[in-house]
């Protein structure tokens, strides 16, 4: 008998919607228990950047980033699947930081869904990538395995300077970092729609950085997809 993924129960083959949701193609799942903690972006959220609110307006922060005169027009909008709580917090901590890759087989079935309700076939997938050092230390790019699951075609024009992890800075301190990417190969993305694939979207400053220079270097439009909305 199989088990969960997250919590290694084993599984009843029992079937729900829930169950029919976390299923992926080869079968891994995650139990009843499990999957019910899981929080998905509702129908009331922020327009641009997908963040759960009571209404479907513009959020403060996106108010803002749309004022700033470098970075208010470099992102179309992003589109994220799950709201961020306690359980999210922790699977992402094994996902990113404990070398947990096959957690990523849970998210492929919802994350495709997402993809395919909101953005065209013409768009090239491009995802977030980590620094050669933090590649070495990690074993794998989180970003790269989500962009894995949409079967899609992929390019990899960013490339990343090693820095301190974001996750240990303040939001402020995240606002003043500068652009830590630079473009390995800008011929491929000369007029190309790009969507950036991510495993959380918290300020929003990661994301646009990223936009900024794929819009700088010839892109003609960039969306993001994240796993998770912080």
């Amino acid at each position: 008998m199989s088990k969960c993924l997250i919590c290694h129960a084993e599984l009843e083959r029992t079937v729900s919607w829930r169950s029919v949701f976390f299923l992926d193609e080869q079968g891994t799942a995650c139990c009843s228990v499990c999957s019910s903690k899981f929080s998905l972006i509702g129908e009331t959220a922020c327009p641009i950047c997908d963040r759960p609110q009571s209404n479907a307006e513009t959020c403060y922060d996106c108010e803002r980033w749309q004022a700033d005169p470098v970075f208010g027009s470099v992102l179309a909008g992003n589109r994220s699947v799950y709201q961020y709580n306690e359980f999210m917090k922790e699977l992402i901590a094994r996902y990113k930081y404990r070398s947990d890759a096959q957690l990523a087989d849970l998210f492929s079935s919802p994350l495709r869904t997402v993809f395919l309700e909101h953005f065209s076939k013409d768009y090239l997938i491009a995802p977030i990538p980590l620094s050669k050092e933090r590649l070495y230390e990690r074993g794998f790019n989180q970003a790269r395995l989500l962009a894995d699951l949409l079967n899609a075609p992929i390019r990899e024009p960013l490339m990343r300077i090693h820095l301190e992890k974001q996750s240990k800075k303040t939001r402020t301190e995240r606002l003043q970092t500068e652009n830590v990417f630079y473009i390995d190969n800008a011929s491929e993305i000369y007029g190309k729609k790009l969507l950036l694939i991510d495993d959380i979207y918290t300020t929003g400053t990661t994301i646009r950085h990223a936009a900024k220079l794929l819009i700088g270097n010839g892109a003609e439009t960039v969306s993001s997809l994240t796993l998770v909305r912080g």
